[in-house]
């Protein structure tokens, strides 16, 4: 849910990949463009009445109900994404706590998780589910996080990143608080079918996955293993970016 403050509307003419994509039929049918027609304080007032209402009320039972938090749940358990030995964690846009509550199981019982969202609604729903005084509430910007450099050693960001027009200053700042050989877990709305329908529901955008990777890896981000939830969500290439993530 997190974006740029100060930042002005996307200009398609300054960003040829995005607006090659764009004229796609898929995209310009399907997928929501409100991120790219309004200034970032009108695009963040509309998502925050999103997450505050009666969607984001029912974020945690449309993540069971997809099966993401679930299918999730096995790239902890089958240490796909190894929590252990990691000390500091960051939970980036936590939404109702659907991560976070995979890192309280499967992190070390001595793991400091701390949850950050752009949404003050969504963290109460968040600390109501969790229960733990393991974790700390942050509400917090992601392209502006209030967390002193290299102050965790594994960061989750599970879509979030959508909700920027730019991912760059998210990746950015979520680089700048990781240490060094420091992993991110990260999960986001990709360029297909399916993507564009999220995006349709939740107002964000999505992303090509070779155009990410790319952004991530000129930020020092190393792409090191793509992760899907299961061999069929690989074989028919759905279910979004998944992807563990290493501090150069």
């Amino acid at each position: 849910m997190e974006t740029e403050s100060g930042v002005r509307t996307i200009d398609s003419k300054k960003s040829p990949r995005r607006a090659k994509r764009r004229n796609r039929p898929l995209s310009r049918l399907v997928e929501n463009n409100l991120i790219q027609q309004v200034s970032i304080e009108k695009y963040q007032e509309k998502v925050r009445k999103v997450y505050g209402g009666p969607k984001g009320a029912l974020l945690a039972t449309c993540s069971k109900l997809s099966l993401h938090s679930p299918l999730g749940e096995r790239i902890f358990r089958e240490r796909r994404f190894d929590l252990r030995g990691c000390r500091r964690i960051l939970d980036v846009g936590s939404g109702a706590g659907q991560i976070a509550k995979h890192l309280l199981k499967y992190a070390d019982r001595d793991t400091e998780i701390t949850c950050s969202d752009l949404s003050r609604q969504m963290l109460r729903r968040a600390r109501g589910r969790l229960k733990s005084s393991r974790t700390r509430f942050v509400a917090s910007d992601l392209t502006r996080l209030p967390f002193a450099d290299a102050s965790f050693d594994a960061v989750t960001c599970g879509f979030v990143l959508e909700h920027l027009p730019d991912p760059r200053p998210g990746l950015a700042e979520i680089s700048r608080v990781l240490t060094p050989g420091g992993r991110l877990l990260l999960l986001t709305t990709e360029d297909n079918f399916s993507g564009a329908w999220t995006s349709r529901l939740w107002y964000c955008r999505t992303y090509n996955r070779a155009e990410l990777k790319e952004t991530c890896h000129s930020l020092g981000l190393i792409w090191q293993q793509e992760l899907w939830y299961t061999p069929v969500h690989k074989v028919l290439r759905v279910g979004g970016i998944c992807v563990e993530i290493v501090k150069r």
